[in-house]
């Protein structure tokens, strides 16, 4: 997945919404970049963030760590370490700072939030000023959400504030869910298919190899191969191969994009070759499926 960050234009109909979003993105922080961290020009001057001053923002935000390493301090909360798999919550008003390792560099996710309704959820307790930080662990819903609210931005089809706020609404309750019934940890062979499914799924767009992609797990490639086999019953590269196809097929119904440029977006380097297997898979041709599909 491509850094991607997006800010917001809020009319009134979205304030009577009573739940909106303000900005939303996604930032992998290489370890050789998290010493400039953040790249301040690339966002509006109200978001600067500073180690040495820190940051009070005038809305919430939720921050998600998928992988690498960091730490977080607010005035809530004393310093402490982040880890993949962590999110944290930013309250409008409360000074904050975060920052990746240059060890380790971190992925990124975020979600800016205002609204009546945020705030009466705060209020009822549902969330904690002076716990900011939760062990939500690798979630490949909450990874799906996000990269369902990205496509609905980048439609931008009639609406589409409203259905980023669902969207958000369900991000929420996954948290929540974690949290408040503390869902019990998986098995360590299901741990590391979760992990390695998630990384797939960030990976939809690149035109990696399996081994590539699950390179810092902490596994040789033949052990996680037949473990991965073991728990879904496809091997890892079938896996990957049909969570592509079925972005692709997402794409097709849902976009106006041409079959190069989905193919590009799904990690296919030839456009005959992605014909080639997606109509292997489907009986259809890319462009035969979109026809059909409108036909419906």
């Amino acid at each position: 997945m491509k850094n991607f960050s997006k800010y917001f234009t809020i009319t009134s109909a979205e304030e009577r919404w009573g739940l909106y979003l303000t900005t939303t993105g996604f930032t992998r922080i290489e370890p050789a970049d998290a010493k400039t961290y953040p790249v301040n020009k690339e966002h509006p001057s109200s978001y600067s963030l500073t180690w040495k001053s820190g940051r009070v923002l005038k809305e919430f935000q939720l921050v998600y760590i998928t992988a690498g390493n960091g730490v977080f301090e607010s005035s809530q909360v004393p310093l402490r370490n982040i880890d993949g798999g962590t999110c944290f919550l930013l309250y409008p008003g409360t000074w904050h700072r975060y920052k990746p390792l240059e060890t380790s560099g971190w992925t990124e996710y975020w979600i800016g939030f205002k609204g009546y309704y945020p705030e009466q959820l705060m209020r009822k307790g549902f969330f904690q000023e002076d716990k900011p930080v939760i062990d939500l662990g690798i979630d490949e819903e909450v990874l799906i959400l996000f990269q369902k609210l990205f496509m609905a931005v980048d439609q931008a089809q009639p609406g589409y504030p409203q259905v980023m706020s669902a969207m958000l609404m369900e991000i929420f309750a996954r948290i929540h869910t974690r949290t408040y019934y503390d869902v019990q940890h998986k098995g360590q062979d299901e741990n590391l298919v979760v992990r390695a499914k998630f990384l797939m799924r960030e990976a939809i767009e690149e035109s990696n190899n399996i081994e590539d992609i699950i390179k810092d797990l902490p596994v040789s490639y033949s052990k996680f191969r037949k473990v991965f086999k073991q728990v879904t019953g496809e091997s890892p590269n079938q896996y990957y191969l049909n969570l592509r196809l079925k972005k692709a097929m997402t794409l097709l119904d849902a976009t106006h994009l041409s079959v190069n440029e989905i193919a590009y977006q799904t990690g296919f380097e030839s456009v005959f070759y992605f014909s080639k297997l997606f109509k292997k898979k489907n009986g259809l041709s890319p462009s035969a499926w979109r026809e059909q599909k409108k036909a419906d």
